[in-house]
């Protein structure tokens, strides 16, 4: 059983007890969460797709910990005018825990 579940304004598989890297939330950790904005069930072979979204369906899950993502280097350069940049960005992320789908 999976979930298609928007966080953030943006779409997620979630499936029961498998993490998840969602943008950051206010949450502290081992907070419980509930995502109402499903836009698809999957139970076996019955699928449910929402009109924007499904009605009365809800992901329950558990901010675990706030991370950082890998880094990425911005680089920029002007050849033949001594014109160097670089500059790092690690994205900040929650990692949350997919404990329950219902709908």
């Amino acid at each position: 059983m999976y979930a298609i579940v928007n966080i953030a304004g943006k779409q997620y598989k979630a499936e029961k007890d498998k993490f998840l890297y969602a943008p950051l939330m206010d949450e502290k950790e081992g907070a419980k969460v509930a995502f109402d904005k499903v836009l698809l069930i999957n139970n076996e072979d019955k699928i449910k797709v929402g009109v924007p979204i499904v009605k009365g369906a809800e992901v329950s899950a558990e901010v675990l910990e706030h991370v950082k993502g890998d880094k990425v280097i911005v680089f920029k350069k002007k050849r033949r005018k001594g014109y160097r940049v670089k500059k790092g960005h690690r994205q900040r992320f929650s990692k949350i825990l997919i404990e329950d789908i219902k709908g």
